[in-house]
């Protein structure tokens, strides 16, 4: 981890700029993909899945008879564990409902909004060494909410052509039948252009390595939504003295296993706490089993001491953080400071890996710099907002002539007709 004791405000921009993804490297290859998939259809995928998971597939799809004999192969330890976090995550998102509110902007113009779920949804999840069942708990349970008429799980087999038995437990504990034997570019091919057996989406949701996210940022051009722009994940730590060096040290530590282009970032108006941080991550990453990875996470991370943690809440949100822990005494009055950040964790005793598994909230979160514009995945990413309006006659002679008005001053006459014809049809 770099140190930067007293950075002038100036050089602030340039200690927030995340390591360049070189998406653009990887577009050629991503269309290579899309065009095979396009061509070939589920044959493409069974040809990707042995070039790239060693994986001899006879179908594309997991069987009925797959479910029924993962789900004895999770613990009941798991299963209680999971069933904690599906209920918080599910009461979470159930409070995120919007009543239609019908409003009458003037006498006989009534006006509302109704939510309405995205009929068709594809959810990746990740397998490999650390298959994120997590995050379909994080997907599946809005999807659920907002009544998406059909779900798609994209995830990648193993090399005996089997799927994470976790993930086979949780998907039929979100009543997720269609699940595909599909990672990388070409699981997001399979759900935007469809094939012969997988029909394509609306929406593509979930994370993935660079080809994943290379992938989804290119069919937004053709026309499928994704939840947001994604990247390696990170965390930002602002810490003050009343912090205890071991947590911190452990929450930065919690990012930085994700994958060795993840970023951390500390922050603290103490050089005395930098120090004891610094010491307790080489004694704690010694002891982690991905040490390897997180190693080369701290490669790209960094540490800076300012004058105040109002500095400090500044520099946070310049950065934008995906997570923003708040290890400070008076965690409530910098929280009310926040305008940049995908969630934020306050307090000594609220870690960052919590809000990844069970508190509720979402996880699934903008990276990269994109907590500016973007907000984490929630009941709302997974519905389209409709409007409805009705008039009377009565409040069309009344609103009417504005609207003729307008629309001539627009050059609009068919505008203008539309309104005019129905004023003077007897």
């Amino acid at each position: 981890m770099k140190t930067y004791l007293y950075p002038k405000q100036e050089e602030w921009a340039a200690l927030t700029q995340r390591p360049v993804q070189k998406l653009d490297q990887l577009r050629a290859g991503v269309q290579q993909t899309f065009d095979l998939v396009q061509q070939s259809g589920d044959a493409a995928l069974i040809e990707l899945a042995a070039k790239f998971d060693k994986a001899a597939l006879q179908s594309v799809w997991v069987t009925d008879e797959e479910v029924a004999a993962a789900i004895p192969q999770v613990s009941e330890e798991l299963k209680e564990a999971i069933e904690l976090a599906y209920s918080n995550i599910m009461r979470f998102h159930e409070a995120q409902r919007e009543p239609v509110q019908r409003v009458e902007t003037m006498s006989g113009v009534t006006c509302w909004r109704k939510s309405v779920g995205i009929q068709k949804v594809g959810l990746y999840i990740p397998g490999g060494s650390a298959p994120l069942f997590s995050t379909l708990l994080m997907l599946g349970v809005p999807a659920q909410i907002a009544g998406c008429r059909e779900i798609i799980l994209a995830t990648p087999p193993s090399a005996d052509g089997s799927i994470n038995a976790t993930i086979l437990y949780t998907a039929n504990k979100l009543g997720i039948k269609r699940i595909l034997k599909a990672g990388g570019a070409q699981a997001i091919a399979a759900m935007a252009f469809g094939t012969q057996t997988v029909p394509a989406v609306d929406k593509i949701f979930g994370p993935g390595n660079q080809y994943v996210t290379a992938a989804k940022q290119m069919v937004t051009q053709m026309g499928v939504a994704i939840d947001m722009p994604a990247g390696p994940s990170e965390v930002l730590v602002i810490a003050d003295d009343s912090a205890d060096a071991d947590f911190v040290a452990a929450d930065l530590l919690s990012q930085a296993e994700h994958g060795p282009d993840s970023q951390v970032v500390f922050v603290s108006n103490s050089e005395n706490l930098l120090k004891n941080v610094q010491a307790a991550v080489v004694d704690q990453v010694a002891k982690l089993p991905r040490q390897t990875v997180a190693e080369q996470a701290l490669n790209n991370s960094i540490g800076v001491v300012l004058s105040t943690l109002e500095d400090a809440l500044a520099f946070s949100n310049l950065y934008a953080p995906e997570h923003l822990i708040l290890s400070v005494d008076a965690p409530e009055v910098l929280a009310g400071q926040v305008t940049q950040a995908g969630s934020v964790f306050m307090g000594h005793f609220s870690p960052e890996s919590v809000g990844d598994y069970a508190s509720g909230t979402n996880h699934t979160l903008p990276t990269n710099g994109y907590a500016r514009n973007y907000s984490g995945v929630s009941l709302d990413s997974f519905v389209k907002k409709i409007t409805f309006q009705q008039l009377t006659r009565e409040s069309l002679e009344r609103i009417g002539p504005a609207v003729e008005i307008m629309a001539e001053a627009e050059g609009l006459h068919a505008h203008k007709n539309a309104v005019t014809i129905r004023l003077t049809k007897k």
